[in-house]
């Protein structure tokens, strides 16, 4: 189903012109920093190095290739 469908049309949200001009405007833009964009937004979860810690590895799995 695509948000074409008239059987959705009721679900779909209402969306002015200002809202999508909002949207647009304040779209996150990736540029050529986007390493330091990712660095920054990272620091924002809370106690980021706890969850780093207990994140699951693949440690005792057997090796494969490619």
């Amino acid at each position: 189903m695509s948000s074409n469908d008239p059987k959705l049309l009721d679900l779909d949200i209402p969306t002015t012109p200002e809202d999508i001009r909002a949207l647009e405007e304040n779209r996150p833009k990736l540029g050529s920093d986007w390493l330091e964009q990712l660095t920054k937004l990272s620091k924002q979860i809370p106690n980021v190095e706890e969850v780093r810690r207990r994140r699951k590895t693949f440690a005792g799995c057997e090796p494969f290739e490619l």
